[in-house]
């Protein structure tokens, strides 16, 4: 079985990256983003690719050099940033999979760590499907839900439970692929488009909000090192910070050896 591999610097992309080859996947090219400063060595997908033997690409290559990848099985895209097009979608001959940290089509676009905290879900989930022209469209392969405490979690927590079960999920789908069986597909069917727009707008602590808004808000854009959710103060945007982040923060660098 063969596969292309497009995703994130995140250590479950890394992981997932890791699985196929360990199965006995062939890994013509994987795509992986410029890593931000703060990435960690075990979070670095073009590490991991070179680690492993891997050519690395750029989409761009990938798209002007698509005749040389026409014996392909699969195109993974895993927590991939950029809408993939023909004929990149039309190239694999058992589908181009997504694989999305939020259950569909209940959440589709970005922000929903963000919005399930703000509206108090007591369910996640994460997807894997089919892509088409649109984001986050296609037809479901996979939809893995789990119970949260709205009440606790963080963007972060939230993201580190999601990544997990992902990740399982995609471990699920890779085999079940490469033991010869049919993907399921099942259409969506209408669903919730979330815009960068509209999470920014979330993200504003307004005068009016109570305090469980304000508490709501911190957690559900507590991300660090991203802007959490932010006041303007003296024409200056400032990001909150409530005493049990404070707390979290002291812990890690305290676990770093930064001590006064």
């Amino acid at each position: 079985m063969r596969a292309i591999f497009m995703g994130k610097s995140k250590r479950s992309a890394v992981r997932a990256l890791e699985h196929l080859v360990e199965t006995g996947w062939e890994v013509p090219a994987v795509v992986a983003p410029e890593p931000p400063p703060w990435a960690a060595h075990g979070q670095r997908l073009d590490l991991a690719a070179t680690r492993l033997g891997l050519p690395l690409a750029t989409d761009d290559e990938l798209y002007a050099e698509v005749d040389r990848h026409t014996e392909v099985d699969l195109v993974v895209s895993f927590l991939f940033w950029k809408r993939i097009r023909a004929p990149l979608i039309d190239l694999p001959r058992l589908g181009c999979l997504n694989f999305h940290p939020a259950p569909l089509p209940d959440m589709r676009g970005i922000g929903g760590y963000n919005v399930a905290i703000l509206e108090g879900r007591r369910e996640w989930g994460v997807s894997c499907h089919q892509v088409d022209e649109d984001f986050d469209t296609g037809d479901l392969v996979r939809v893995d839900r789990f119970p949260i405490d709205p009440d606790q979690e963080t963007a972060l927590s939230l993201d580190l439970k999601s990544q997990e079960i992902l990740l399982s999920n995609f471990r699920s789908v890779a085999d079940h692929v490469q033991e010869g069986h049919e993907l399921p597909s099942t259409p969506q069917g209408e669903g919730r488009y979330v815009t960068r727009e509209e999470v920014e707008e979330l993200r504003r602590v307004r005068p009016d909000d109570d305090p469980e808004q304000v508490a709501r808000r911190i957690r559900a854009f507590w991300y660090p090192p991203y802007d959490g959710a932010t006041l303007e103060v003296a024409g200056q945007t400032v990001t909150l910070v409530d005493r049990g982040r404070l707390e979290e923060t002291a812990a890690a660098f305290r676990a770093a050896g930064i001590l006064p």
